[in-house]
């Protein structure tokens, strides 16, 4: 528990500035810009077909290519921003006067998690554009995919397996999004635990997993609506 305190007291600012960094880039929301830039100014992603500013309601309602060009961008901010929070809790370690490689890597993930939940913030609720976003499964995503790749690929198998059978993306986010902290959970305890890495690193990046999954299924509630009321569209489906 000292350690946690020390940890909070003297990496503060790292915390602010990788929060304020990943959120700024969080809300470059791409599905808006790309739509603005189609369309030529005329319309706006989040007054077209299910309002969302994200992946699924671009390829529905601009293209394909807008679509690519969505999923691409968005995925690439977060992994910059994670990046750039592990960059800067890589200091932290030095501050805290400890040469513990592991200590290291579990203060380096820790920034990257702050970063990615803050980057996913402000996809979600972009200062740019009125706090008006997406729903943040692209960002989660590529927040997992560069946190840890073991989580990812179980992630992306989820996924796919229920796309297939349910062709509706959806639910396919909300079944990952519920299982990705017990995925990290066992990942983490499975593997990085008896490896080195403490249990308060374990329970961090469950709990940080179990926020990012809690947040991504709230932000699906109309979807979980339409679901149950056998009315979401599966991706085959034409245009509204």
């Amino acid at each position: 528990m000292e350690l946690v305190l020390s940890v909070i007291s003297n990496c503060w600012w790292m915390v602010l500035l990788s929060a304020v960094v990943a959120y700024l880039l969080g809300s470059i929301n791409t599905a808006v810009l790309v739509t603005r830039i189609v369309t030529k100014g005329k319309s706006d992603i989040r007054q077209m077909g299910s309002g969302n500013a994200g992946f699924t309601n671009v390829l529905r309602c601009v293209g394909k290519v807008p679509a690519i060009v969505t999923i691409v961008c968005d995925a690439l901010k977060c992994v910059i921003a994670v990046l750039i929070g592990g960059f800067i809790f890589s200091f932290a370690g030095q501050l805290l006067g400890s040469q513990d490689t592991v200590f290291a890597n579990e203060l380096i993930n820790c920034g990257k998690y702050i970063a990615g939940v803050f980057c996913i913030l402000g996809h979600s609720y972009p200062v740019y554009f009125h706090f008006k976003g997406g729903k943040g499964v692209v960002t989660a995503a590529a927040l997992i995919a560069t946190e840890d790749w073991r989580v990812f690929l179980c992630i992306i198998a989820t996924f796919l397996i229920i796309f297939i059978c349910t062709k509706i993306i959806s639910i396919s986010s909300i079944i990952s999004a519920v299982l990705y902290a017990p995925y990290t959970f066992v990942m983490t305890f499975v593997f990085d635990y008896p490896s080195g890495y403490s249990l308060y690193y374990v329970i961090m990046s469950t709990i940080a997993a179990l926020i990012i999954g809690i947040f991504v299924i709230v932000k699906h509630k109309e979807n979980i609506g339409r679901l149950m009321r056998g009315e979401e569209k599966k991706i085959t489906d034409k245009k509204k």
